[in-house]
């Protein structure tokens, strides 16, 4: 179906094109070389006119057949749903330090799930010097590669925030692991997952699908697994599997970035709190990510170096979808900025107004959309916390949320969390 698609598009394009080559090159007879040059002024004036106003259609055009193209040349899957040896090389960078039966756990989960060892090679980079997950990650053999971070050293932490050591060293480890990937083993992409992390069946399927978006849609810098709202009562499990939205948010937790995007961040690196930084308005720049409404990713990372902020109230109760979803033979392109805007718009402003009293009186259809309004920081906290969803906000920016919008599932009701219509941008004082 979609190689006669493509196929389509192409002799649309071509008979176009020939179209055009035909009105340029006519000439009517008349009866002065005056009239005629008055006439062929007349129709390139015109055939100007045309080309403007076909102009960003035929681009769209174009660049939706770049995309199908690429798409199907990932796609290369036999009947049996086996890859193919060709399309991108994936590499997952599993990042670790001593937690000996967590890197066993989350090994054994992605060997289990991976298609192929040579699309998508796993590079587990130990920080800490740990021998019995050194030994642990050696005993997979050639499975997997290893490699070691070789500055041990203690690092400099100010005095306020020594209780933080922590996240100063897993962002110096992160800047060696990425540059050892994209320097020294040369990849074009990284999906990255740290050690305490479950993967669900279809997660190569999913990066595999959603990477020539990514390669695509300047608009967007990374694919994300993770669904910060994925708790089970607040996503359509039964479904909602193949669901896929844009995000202004950065989930991390199992994401995908691009050789040219390590080229942006990585000189300017932080030395802590590495994800919070790239959060910033300075480092997002009106970027978004992908993200899915059932997560692909679950962390039993009760036990790190955030002491299990949020873990047992909301991070623990995320659901890991455990329905495989063909992602490779779907048409994504409705993720590019510009289609999924518009019908995203749409959607929200199409969506029947009530109040958070209507949602949880239980008698709303359950047949179409609606949308609760936020007016403050106040008011988006007493909706978030009455209906269970992560209530916080990085640079003023909601979790999962898109143009102020946060998306969701309640009650087997559609539900817009939206700003009012004068909203205007994320303010970054709501924090």
């Amino acid at each position: 179906m979609r190689k006669k698609q493509v196929l389509l598009l192409k002799v649309g394009v071509v008979v176009w094109i020939c179209i055009l080559c035909v009105l340029f090159i006519h000439k009517p007879t008349t009866p002065s070389s005056s009239q005629k040059s008055q006439d062929l002024s007349n129709q390139l004036d015109k055939l100007e006119d045309e080309l403007n106003g076909q102009s960003e259609f035929y681009n769209g055009l174009l660049d939706k057949l770049r995309i199908i193209q690429q798409h199907e040349e990932s796609n290369n899957g036999d009947a049996d749903g086996s890859l193919h040896q060709e399309g991108p090389v994936l590499p997952v960078l599993l990042i670790a330090c001593n937690r000996e039966s967590a890197v066993r756990r989350s090994l054994d989960l992605l060997l289990k799930y991976r298609p192929s060892q040579e699309r998508f090679p796993i590079i587990v980079s130990q920080d800490c010097g740990h021998r019995p997950t050194r030994e642990a990650i050696e005993s997979y053999g050639d499975k997997v590669t290893l490699i070691q971070q070789p500055d041990l050293s203690e690092i400099e932490v100010p005095l306020k925030e020594k209780k933080f050591k922590g996240y100063f060293l897993i962002s110096r480890h992160y800047k060696w692991a990425l540059n050892q990937i994209f320097q020294k083993f040369n990849y074009e992409v990284v999906i990255i997952v740290e050690d305490d992390l479950d993967v669900a069946p279809d997660f190569f399927e999913y990066f595999l699908a959603t990477y020539p978006i990514l390669r695509a849609d300047p608009t967007l810098w990374c694919v994300s697994a993770w669904n910060d709202n994925g708790k089970p009562e607040l996503v359509d499990v039964k479904n909602g599997t193949n669901l896929l939205y844009r995000t202004d948010f950065f989930p991390g937790l199992g994401w995908m970035m691009t050789k040219d995007l390590w080229k942006e961040l990585g000189p300017k690196w932080p030395r802590s709190y590495w994800d919070d930084w790239v959060r910033a308005p300075e480092q997002r720049a009106d970027r978004a990510c992908i993200r899915p409404e059932v997560s692909r990713t679950r962390t039993f990372g009760k036990k790190g170096v955030s002491n299990g902020l949020f873990y047992e109230k909301h991070l623990k109760q995320i659901h890991l979808s455990n329905i495989y979803t063909p992602f490779t033979k779907l048409n994504l392109t409705y993720l590019i900025k510009d289609q999924y805007d518009l019908a995203f718009q749409r959607s929200v402003q199409a969506s029947q107004v009530v109040s958070i009293g209507d949602v949880k009186a239980g008698r709303l259809n359950k047949s179409i959309s609606y949308r609760l309004i936020y007016h403050t920081k106040d008011n988006f906290k007493k909706i978030t916390k009455s209906l269970g969803l992560m209530d916080d906000f990085r640079a003023g920016v909601p979790r999962t949320g898109y143009k102020g919008v946060i998306t969701f599932f309640h009650r087997g009701l559609r539900l817009h969390l939206s700003p009012g219509n004068n909203w205007n941008g994320y303010n970054p004082s709501w924090s």
